[in-house]
C-alpha cells in the first residue's frame, strides 16, 4: 500500500503551474521496534500526563503550552495564539533560484521527498518544470509550508519525478570552529601519505547500498527468533585486543598488509563482474500468537517445530571494512 502524501499543493516555475504530492522517500517501519511492558504481569505501560507538584492527573483541555524563561518561571501561550501567527499554506511551492548542487553543503540536508504530478492533469507543465531543471545542472530552490512552518526545499530531477530535499536554516547549524580550534596541526610524510592512499586504493569501490546489512538489525531479529523458539541466549564474548601499535608508520604498514592479504583474487572471465548472490539478512517470523499475558511464555515444548511464513525480505550484505 502506497503511503499517504505528506502534502498536496502546485508546483510553479514563473508561469508554468502543476498540481503536485509530496511523499516521504525513506520510512523507519520496517525496523524492529519494542513496547514498554511491566515485567510482573506482561501488560503495556501506559503514560499519564501529572503535574509535576501534585502528582495529579491533567486533562488535555488543561495543558498549554508554556516557554521556560526561569526556574519554575513560563511564559504561558495558548493554542489560539499559536493558531494567529501559524503561517497559511500557499499550497504552491514557489521556485525562487536555481543554485549549483555543490553550493549546498550537507550540514542543511534534513530528509528527501518524492515530488509527482497529482492527479491526471499537469504531466506537461511537471515534465517541462522537471526537464529545464535537469538541463540547468542545478537544483531549483523553493519553500513549502507543512506544519505551519516554512521549509526550504532544493528539487532536483530523480528518473521522472522530482526529489525535494528539506533544508535546514542557517541557525539550525553548528559552527565547526569551536569543535575544531583544538586540533592540533601535524605534519605528515610523504611516505605516510602514500601508504595511505594505497589503502585507499585497496578499499575502493562504487557505492551500492543494497549490499549493505543493517548488522544491528539483524541481531535484534536473531535475538527475537531465539526468544520466539524458546532457545537460550548467549551473552556477547568480550572482543580480542589487537595490541599496541608502535607508531603511526608501524600502523600504516599493517593496515597496508592485511588489506592485500584480504583483497579477493581477480576474477578469471571477462566481462562484467556478476553481483553476489543475495544473502545475509535473515527473514523475522510471525509475531507470536496468543493472549500476549506475557512475552517470555513461549517454550521451546510450545515452538512450531518448522517455522512459519516469513515476512522479512531478504537483503544483499557487503561485510564493513
Amino acid at each position: 500500500m502506497a503511503p499517504r502524501a505528506n502534502w498536496k499543493g502546485f508546483l510553479r516555475l514563473s508561469l508554468v503551474t502543476c498540481p503536485v504530492a509530496l511523499y516521504p522517500a525513506t520510512s523507519d517501519t520496517e525496523k524492529v521496534s519494542f513496547n514498554q511492558i511491566n515485567r510482573k504481569t506482561g501488560h503495556r505501560i501506559k503514560y499519564a500526563k501529572v503535574d509535576a507538584e501534585t502528582g495529579e492527573e491533567v486533562a488535555n483541555d488543561d495543558i498549554m503550552k508554556g516557554y521556560k524563561i526561569d526556574t519554575d518561571t513560563y511564559i504561558e501561550v495558548s493554542k489560539d495564539e499559536l493558531d494567529d501567527i501559524a503561517l497559511e499554506s500557499t499550497r504552491t511551492i514557489e521556485i525562487d533560484e536555481f543554485v549549483p548542487k555543490s553550493d549546498i553543503d550537507g550540514r542543511y540536508l534534513i530528509r528527501p521527498y518524492y515530488l509527482v504530478p497529482d492527479g491526471k492533469v499537469g504531466h506537461d507543465a511537471f515534465a517541462v518544470i522537471r526537464e529545464t531543471i535537469r538541463s540547468m545542472d542545478k537544483v531549483a530552490i523553493g519553500r513549502v509550508v507543512l506544519t505551519n512552518r516554512e521549509h526550504i526545499i532544493a528539487l532536483e530531477p530523480l528518473d521522472k519525478g522530482l526529489m525535494g530535499t528539506l533544508l535546514r536554516y542557517p541557525y539550525e547549524v553548528r559552527n565547526e570552529t569551536e569543535y575544531f580550534d583544538d586540533i592540533q596541526d601535524v605534519k605528515i610524510t610523504k611516505d605516510m601519505l602514500d601508504l595511505a592512499r594505497h589503502i585507499v586504493e585497496q578499499k575502493s569501490g562504487s557505492f551500492e547500498p543494497e549490499q549493505f546489512e543493517d548488522r544491528y538489525e539483524q541481531a535484534l531479529i536473531d535475538l527475537i527468533n531465539q526468544k520466539r523458539n524458546g532457545l537460550s541466549t548467549k551473552a556477547k564474548a568480550a572482543p580480542k585486543s589487537s595490541g599496541n601499535v608502535i607508531n603511526l608508520m608501524d600502523a600504516l604498514k599493517r593496515s597496508l598488509a592485511s588489506e592485500k592479504q584480504a583483497a579477493p583474487a581477480p576474477a578469471k572471465t571477462k566481462g562484467k563482474k556478476p553481483k553476489k548472490a543475495a544473502a545475509g539478512q535473515r527473514e523475522m517470523l510471525l509475531p507470536i500468537s496468543g493472549d500476549g499475558k506475557r512475552a517470555a511464555k513461549e517454550t521451546a515444548k510450545e515452538a512450531p517445530k518448522k517455522a512459519e511464513k516469513p515476512v522479512r525480505s531478504a537483503a544483499r550484505t557487503k561485510k564493513a571494512g
